[in-house]
């Protein structure tokens, strides 16, 4: 396993180090900030930065990778690009979590159900896989390199 990848303490370190080893290829992340997930990301837009750099992650955190205006990913409200994500990479064994946490309706079954929820896209634009929250970056990583 890269080094990168042993202490990381956050999910924003990951895709800073995806970047890191994968950057000068064909590749990039895309950050989507999102308050349906337990309200935890109620920063208005220009804050986002300086919500990563101070607060979450912290310690000056600064992103290595496009982190775009702050989207509904579900619901009424749903970017496009997440509606034809989702359709695209349905869940295989799809499990509802814990409503009370989730803000915004109707709840769907193949709904992104929280936060560094991943989808990897080919570089001609095609929906590969998708990653649930606790699926190890290791596999990304493969997945990454293979298609590399």
């Amino acid at each position: 396993m890269d080094s990168r990848f042993r202490s990381v303490p956050s999910g924003y370190h990951r895709l800073n180090a995806l970047m890191e080893m994968y950057g000068d290829l064909n590749f990039t992340v895309l950050g989507f900030s999102c308050n349906q997930f337990g309200l935890q990301a109620p920063e208005v837009n220009h804050e986002t930065l300086n919500i990563l750099k101070y607060v979450r992650p912290g310690a000056g955190f600064v992103p290595k990778f496009p982190v775009f205006s702050k989207v509904e990913v579900n619901g009424l409200n749903e970017e496009r690009l997440f509606t034809y994500l989702k359709e695209s990479l349905p869940f295989v064994n799809p499990v509802i979590g814990d409503l009370k946490k989730f803000y915004w309706s109707p709840i769907k079954v193949n709904d992104i159900r929280w936060n560094f929820e991943k989808f990897l896209i080919t570089a001609d634009g095609m929906p590969f896989r998708r990653y649930d929250l606790h699926c190890p970056i290791e596999k990304v990583e493969k997945d990454i390199a293979d298609l590399l």
